[in-house]
């Protein structure tokens, strides 16, 4: 039986509903702020690697670029070699977005435990501090105790 009843989880979707509203009010849909997350990340990338990532069509990734491109997101540049291809990066508007949805899920933490006292918010964060390392350890070493499935 799962002791957690998955709290972590809730509450990481709560915070992401509320980044979600938020981001929504700047003109970011959901699966925008992933694809420019992505972006942001890997300068120059070419519209179908990012279908590949977020296992999407690419069909739909070539409509939500043009449609973050005409919102000046994203600026499209196209390939010297093969002028069939293009290379998508995040604008000044993009990592402005990104520094927004930082201090926003910041924000939602804080006020989820400004009721903690010292003692119990200490507790809390060496758990936490705790619970992250032992996932990231795993992550990196590609969840070799939870299966292949995962």
């Amino acid at each position: 039986m799962d002791r957690t009843h998955r709290q972590i989880t809730k509450i990481a979707r709560e915070a992401a509903s509320y980044v979600r509203t938020s981001m929504a009010l700047q003109g970011v849909g959901s699966g925008e702020a992933d694809m420019l997350h992505i972006i942001r990340k890997r300068p120059g990338i070419t519209p179908g690697e990012v279908a590949s990532l977020l296992c999407m069509d690419k069909a739909a990734i070539t409509r939500r670029v043009a449609n973050l491109v005409s919102k000046g997101f994203l600026r499209k540049e196209p390939d010297s070699a093969d002028r069939r291809r293009s290379h998508l990066y995040a604008t000044e508007k993009c990592e402005a977005v990104k520094d927004t949805k930082t201090d926003l899920e910041a924000g939602f933490y804080e006020w989820l435990i400004c009721e903690l006292d010292d003692k119990e918010l200490e507790t809390f964060c060496t758990t936490l501090g705790k619970l992250y390392q032992r996932s990231k350890t795993e992550s990196r070493q590609g969840f070799p105790h939870l299966g292949k499935e995962a």
